[in-house]
């Protein structure tokens, strides 16, 4: 599954699923990012988890100072270099999400929204550990997912998608509770509130789970201290 964003849904395909969203999606993909942005301050070094093919990066690289974003689809990173090719200060770079490339405290915020946090596959403790790892003391990590209001206007989405060729028929069947299945094998599930403070319960952090435009559900991770790791793999605190 997590080869189907590097292989079947990338690039272009991906961007065309964004260019045939319905209006209360785009809503949500407006409202979505108006609130990531929001927590940007001016001159913020700035790492967006997922890029995709950099679809919000310029709107984050007219506030803020620097920007990284990461992705593991070498043909999306390639369309967003050619997209952001204006932006000398925004950066692409060919990543996991679970093992960062970066030092401990060099970012601001870090940004992992429209429901990454379950569409990477991917452990989402170890996602959580390693924004916490590379965020400033006083910095923000934001991670989104769908709420549960917008799941009628999601599964269109879903179905304009299908009907595009670009990913599978929706599995109406198995499709409930906030996951939609394909029958090409995608999946795409959600992480509510409590799902998201259970995720950061043991998080030396202060944690604030917000509901924006009835479309998002967020949960924003403020460190208290840096989590750092010693040579034998032990995590440490400063």
């Amino acid at each position: 599954m997590r080869g189907y964003y590097e292989e079947t849904l990338s690039a272009e395909r991906l961007r065309r699923c964004y260019e045939i969203a319905p209006l209360r999606i785009r809503q949500y993909l407006h409202a979505e990012l108006d609130h990531v942005l929001e927590a940007i301050r001016p001159g913020n070094v700035v790492l967006d988890l997922g890029c995709g093919y950099g679809r919000t990066l310029p709107a984050i690289a007219a506030k803020a100072g620097r920007v990284v974003g990461i992705d593991t689809s070498v043909s999306s990173l390639a369309l967003g270099r050619e997209m952001l090719r204006t932006y000398p200060h925004c950066m692409l770079i060919p990543m996991d999400a679970t093992r960062l490339a970066f030092r401990n405290d060099v970012f601001d915020v870090v940004v992992c929204i429209q429901n990454g946090i379950s569409a990477f596959h991917a452990d989402q403790n170890e996602l959580i550990r390693e924004a916490l790892r590379v965020t400033n003391v006083g910095g923000t990590i934001l991670f989104s997912s769908y709420s549960e209001r917008i799941w009628k206007d999601r599964l269109h989405w879903f179905d304009l998608q299908a009907e595009a060729g670009l990913v599978g028929a929706i599995d109406l069947e198995n499709s409930r509770d906030g996951a939609i299945v394909c029958q090409d094998g995608f999946t795409a599930s959600t992480v509510g509130r409590d799902q998201f403070l259970a995720l950061t319960q043991a998080c030396d952090a202060d944690v604030r789970i917000t509901e924006v435009d009835e479309s998002s559900v967020f949960c924003e991770i403020m460190p208290r201290k840096s989590s750092r790791t010693d040579s034998a793999g032990h995590s440490t605190s400063k």
